[in-house]
């Protein structure tokens, strides 16, 4: 038989799980496929994503907590015609419940080709990641080696949510709306 304790503590942790839920669906689906039409699974196009901060695959120290904590520069090619706008995601795959996102960037010109580094192209958004902050939170990389993920969408609308808009509601627009996908993995090392 379960207590009134037991039960207040189940209770805490409805929205933590309905949050981590939410988040995993949206996780799936950003890793896979894009919606189009009545909701049938269509596969994002093909994109390109580069940068030369990224040598032999490992992330440099300056681009962590260990060193300048900016974002590294990065080029994309490849967006489909249709292309509204653009988003990047950052996140490590590696960590252990859900990805955890350092960095979402939407509303990102369709016609913009680049990130600057330690910088924002004119006129895009930041969504919070997983810190709470709407802005570049730097891998920080300790004991294992991470995996951290750089992926530009191609979005078939602009998102027109604002600065700082909570983590799954721009995620979830981002899934509905992709049309194009590229990725870079990188490793971060202690």
């Amino acid at each position: 038989m379960r207590t009134g304790q037991d039960q207040a503590r189940r209770g805490r942790w409805r929205p933590f799980r309905a949050r981590t839920a939410a988040v995993t669906v949206a996780v799936l689906t950003l890793a896979g496929c894009g919606m189009a039409g009545s909701g049938a699974a269509t596969p994002p196009s093909p994109m390109s994503i580069s940068s030369e901060a990224f040598i032999q695959g490992d992330l440099a120290q300056q681009y962590t907590c260990h060193g300048a904590k900016v974002n590294p520069p990065l080029t994309w090619s490849g967006a489909p015609p249709g292309t509204k706008s653009v988003a990047l995601v950052v996140d490590d795959s590696s960590a252990p419940i859900t990805p955890y996102i350092y960095w979402l960037v939407f509303d990102i010109n369709p016609g913009t080709t680049d990130i600057q580094e330690g910088s924002l192209p004119t006129g895009a958004r930041q969504a919070q990641n997983s810190k709470g902050t709407a802005s570049y939170d730097p891998p920080c990389p300790s004991g294992h080696k991470h995996s951290y993920r750089f992926t530009v969408y191609a979005l078939s609308r602009v998102l027109e949510l604002p600065s700082g808009a909570s983590l799954l509601s721009v995620w979830t627009a981002i899934a509905a709306a992709t049309i194009g996908r590229g990725r870079i993995v990188v490793t971060g090392h202690s």
